[in-house]
């Protein structure tokens, strides 16, 4: 089974050919019938049946599915090959909490539960990006009957608890089993770089215009609700989609302002002799086909994209109180005798009767009234008299009067004046036109009202409309770059769009065409580009989501084009294995030369938000895929949603909101000068409240809002997504120093967690100057199934710096020029433990910080600033007592910790201590990992408890050993329990 694209069939057949097959047919199920696959109609008896993913959850009409045809071809007792290429299309067979499994996730388990017998391969480059999308993985015998890991939710929840060192060691234990190969091309040549591109001055001024125009329509919209009435108050629909389109026109202008940077590094290349490849994931397909279906196929310019987007998001959403529909004579009408009909008249006798319909009496009527019948065809008797309701005589019907209105009875000659002409069907006593007229004078004044604030608030959205056409917004950017890079003839597109706009041969306007041409059909475009690209005939290529699995772009040896590619991440997509997916398009096997990488990031802090989701799913992919999460270093950096980023969002959201102080000047600011920093408070809590983040009392109704306004709700106290998105939409100066400031506490919070020893980065790297491995590995148990073995190494390591080589430093720095006068040696001004502790100082250029090193553990991870330094030491003068003061800690460190010989630890002890004795567990891991898990529980100290990887390498013979820490004070528990399992299992 291979991807989602049909046209993969050609790459299959492609490499049984390249492997000396070609006498194996393939044949594509989706172009067969769904009859059976052997019968003498269709005739596949043999070969390689090819389907994609989609064909495998599809079916027929008459309810017959390509599974079900599939496994009666295979036969219950089918021992052959099922090979799950790109088998990360069935990731979500096990989903987050409230979502559903995929039909994919759930056809690619029964397959390989209908075919108990059959051997499994998982290929993919991108299998898992995290613990949960290895559900469907069911055969590697990771979980289930005779594992520690009763089922799959147990072997997750294991992994979660141990962190990105647990999936490293998932990784190395498959690998030790043989049951995973990870072979993956040589990086030898590839070049892989960030490439920041500045905002130029029009795009910052376009950017904060467009920052200070959301604001302001947040502010209208708002407005615009006190318009409506108040039993319909505006929705938390029209927010939701307020904020999913404020996310996407910002990501829109974001990747609009790197379009002048990726012209410019694709003309480079080109310049070069190379050829370039572009990779975005949105298109902006749906704005360019809604305004073409607007505006009509030929238009002056491309179509903005962020434009379409906010006219589309005012038109359809803008809050508008319903159009009041002024009454016309029959409405009057209409509305008398419903408003006589509610208000039943009086009879003089004192009965209650209904109203009835408008006219006069008439000869067929009668002229009395039933005195038993209250319904409305009961108020016209056949008797041939009535009675006038002002002289009480009685009378002929006929010669009385009828009120429109009331029905009541009179003499013409009773009224004041007397009436003495013909009257209209419609004739109404004087009390009744008094109170009609004083009724629709009132209705008329209240629907003129309301037809004023219809007007009103309409006006104000065809305002608004209007500054929107007039805001200077940047076009399509897919479009912008193959217009400024020589248009459809020179760029060869591989995306999912059917259409696209062209500029005019004469250059005034552009037109709207299909993408394909009489000869090519849109089925196969994207396959007639590749061709064209890599025959060098378009020598630039941009591929989207829907080119970026399965083509291949690389400098293959067999093409025509070997030039070597440059690959421009204008957009990165959100998941690693989509990335992973782009930029595996152009480094490949059998490739003349290596790609260079360009991923382009602006320096809006905001925009990170994308880097952020990419670089955490990196991480855990690389610890899943390679054993080591070194596979994606230059995003990690980028890793802003992790548990150090809340507690940093949380800890900048307090400062600002002045519930607790900031840890960290904010950039920008003072400490010698408060009010910098008050008023970016100040700033800093106003820019929040214009993204939603601050809650005002006017966003809502409910009975406890008030309660929230001017406050952040907890949900959000942590909520590192929200918080870059959001960031998003603030104009770029403040927006940058807010980030800024998130990152500066966030590396403070990583920093103490690292000198405390509590950061799990997951392999943590032991670095010594002298690391000897002692004696031989202990064998401490042996897997009955694989033969693999889990083995103890016991190393020693010697952190100290000598004397010699801490005066060598000093005078390199200060050979060198780049010394400052504060550089030296140093003796603490307290004693500690009944001495006192010397360092060596010296200026890092790069921060303008102090970095540290002390005799017993060498260079210290923490800089240290000068104010601190001179608070806690005094500098020596004396190089002679510098020295002696040295050599006394270093030979004192290597045989006790800092905390002296009454440490409560006594030689487990290794806080300050020189010489150290490390124990790891290497080899099979994942047998005997609850064994191990419970014996580590059992420890007194917290960071003793923690599973940890670590990765030594020996300075002797070289030799690197990768494995689970045990800590000192745990060993002889942890062998006693391995030593009860081994027992049990021979």
């Amino acid at each position: 089974m291979r991807g989602r694209k049909h046209y993969l069939k050609f790459d299959a057949r492609r490499d049984l050919d390249d492997v000396g097959a070609p006498y194996i047919d393939v044949h594509a199920l989706n172009k067969l019938p769904y009859s059976k696959l052997d019968s003498k109609s269709v005739g596949v008896r043999e070969g390689v049946v090819f389907l994609t993913y989609s064909s495998l959850i599809a079916s027929s009409e008459k309810g017959r599915s390509r599974l079900q045809q599939l496994v009666n071809w295979c036969g219950s007792g089918f021992d052959g090959l099922v090979i799950f290429d790109e088998c990360h299309k069935a990731k979500n067979l096990v989903p987050e909490s409230g979502s559903q499994p995929t039909r994919t996730g759930e056809a690619v388990l029964e397959i390989q539960a209908r075919l108990p017998d059959a051997c499994v391969i998982y290929c993919s480059a991108t299998g898992a990006s995290e613990p949960r999308n290895m559900g469907y993985m069911v055969r590697l015998g990771l979980w289930g009957a005779g594992t520690c890991f009763t089922d799959f939710q147990k072997f997750l929840g294991a992994l979660d608890k141990g962190g990105v060192g647990a999936l490293e060691l998932v990784a190395m234990d498959m690998k030790a089993r043989g049951m995973y190969v990870c072979r993956t091309l040589s990086y030898r040549g590839v070049e892989f770089e960030v490439v920041e591109a500045p905002l130029e001055a029009q795009m910052t001024e376009m950017y904060k215009k467009a920052a200070e125009f959301w604001a302001e329509l947040r502010v209208e919209l708002l407005t615009a609700s006190s318009f409506l009435p108040h039993d319909k108050p505006i929705s938390s629909q029209l927010w939701r989609l307020y904020w999913s389109s404020h996310q996407r026109f910002f990501r829109h202008m974001c990747m609009s302002a790197k379009v002048p940077a990726t012209v410019r590094l694709a003309k480079q290349a080109l310049m070069e002799d190379k050829c370039v490849v572009i990779g975005l994931q949105s298109t902006g397909e749906a704005r360019t086909e809604e305004a073409v279906t607007k505006y009509g196929s030929e238009l002056d310019d491309f179509i903005s994209g962020p434009r379409e987007l906010l006219l589309k998001f005012v038109e359809e959403n803008y809050p508008l109180p319903e159009k009041p529909e002024l009454p016309g004579e029959e409405s009057i009408k209409e509305l008398q005798r419903k408003r006589h009909s509610a208000t039943p008249g009086i009879s003089i006798k004192g009965r209650f009767r209904k109203a009835a319909r408008w006219k006069p009496a008439s000869d067929c009527e009668s002229d009395e009234r039933s005195e038993t019948d209250s319904a409305p065809e009961s108020t016209e008797s056949d008797d041939e008299f009535q009675i006038c309701e002002i002289c009480n005589s009685e009378e002929e019907r006929k010669k009385l009067l009828k009120c429109s209105c009331c029905a009541h009875l009179v003499h013409p000659a009773c009224l004041d004046p007397p009436v003495t002409d013909s009257v209209s069907e419609d004739w109404s006593c004087h009390s009744c036109k008094e109170k009609t007229d004083e009724f629709l004078q009132a209705r008329h004044v209240y629907l003129t009202e309301l037809l004023k604030r219809y007007e009103t608030a309409l006006e104000r959205k065809l305002k608004i409309l209007e500054i929107i056409r007039s805001l200077d917004l940047p076009n399509n950017p897919l479009d912008d770059i193959i217009d400024q890079l020589g248009g459809p003839d020179k760029v060869a597109e591989m995306t999912g769009r059917r259409g696209m706009l062209v500029r005019a041969s004469s250059g005034k306007g552009v037109t709207y065409q299909a993408r394909n041409t009489k000869d090519v059909t849109m089925e196969m475009v994207n396959m007639h580009e590749k061709q064209l690209f890599m025959e060098g005939k378009k020598l630039v290529a941009i591929i989207s989501e829907a080119g970026s699995a399965g083509v291949s772009l690389q400098a293959d040896r067999r093409a025509k084009n070997q030039k070597r590619r440059v690959h421009l991440t204008l957009e990165l997509p959100w998941s690693a294995d989509r990335a992973i997916q782009q930029f595996g398009r152009t480094h490949r096997s059998n490739q003349a030369s290596a790609p260079e990488y360009r991923l382009l990031f602006t320096n809006l802090g905001g925009e990170r938000r994308f880097a952020s989701i990419v670089a955490k799913r990196l991480e855990s992919l690389g610890a899943l895929t390679q054993g080591d999460r070194r596979a994606g270093p230059s995003l990690s950096a980028y890793n802003y949603d992790s548990a150090y980023g809340k507690k940093a969002l949380m800890v900048m959201y307090r400062g600002i909101m002045e519930q607790d102080t900031l840890p960290v000047v904010p950039p920008g600011c003072s400490s010698e000068k408060p009010d910098t920093v008050q008023d970016f408070i100040t700033k800093a809590k106003a820019a929040l409240v214009s993204v939603g983040i601050v809650r005002d009392s006017v966003l809502g109704n409910g009975k406890d809002y008030g309660k929230l306004s001017g406050r952040i709700v907890d949900s959000d106290m942590h909520d590192v997504g929200r918080f870059l998105n959001r960031l998003l939409g603030l104009p770029p100066e403040i927006q940058n120093r807010l980030f800024e400031l998130f990152v500066n506490i966030l590396d403070l919070l990583i920093q103490n967690a690292r000198i405390e020893g509590n950061l799990d980065s997951g392999i943590v790297d032991m670095k010594a100057n002298i690391i000897e491995l002692q004696g031989t590995p202990k064998t401490v148990h042996v897997d009955q199934m694989s033969g693999a073995s889990t083995v103890l190494f016991t190393f020693t390591l010697d952190r100290g710096i000598t004397w010699e080589s801490a005066s060598t430093i000093l005078e390199e720095k200060q050979k060198d020029g780049l010394g400052s006068s504060s550089d030296g040696f140093y003796e603490s001004k307290r004693e500690w433990m009944g001495r006192r502790h010397v360092l060596l100082a010296f200026e890092s250029a790069a921060s303008g910080m102090f970095k540290i090193v002390r005799p017993a553990v060498g260079e210290s991870l923490r800089e240290m600033p000068l104010a601190e330094l001179k608070v806690k030491y005094r500098k020596l003068s004396s190089l002679e007592k510098a020295q002696s003061c040295w050599e006394d800690e270093f030979e004192v460190s290597s045989k006790q910790c800092m905390h002296g010989r009454n440490c409560k630890l006594g030689n487990f002890c290794t806080v300050g201590r020189r010489l150290q004795e490390v124990h790891v567990l290497g080899g099979l891991i994942l047998p005997v990992w609850g064994t191990i898990e419970k014996a580590l529980s059992k420890q007194a100290r917290l960071s003793h408890r923690r599973l940890r990887v670590v990765r030594l390498e020996t300075t002797t013979d070289i030799r690197r050993i990768v494995g689970l820490l045990v800590p000192n004070a745990a060993v002889e528990s942890v062998l006693q329990d391995l030593e009860w399992v081994q027992e049990i299992d021979d």
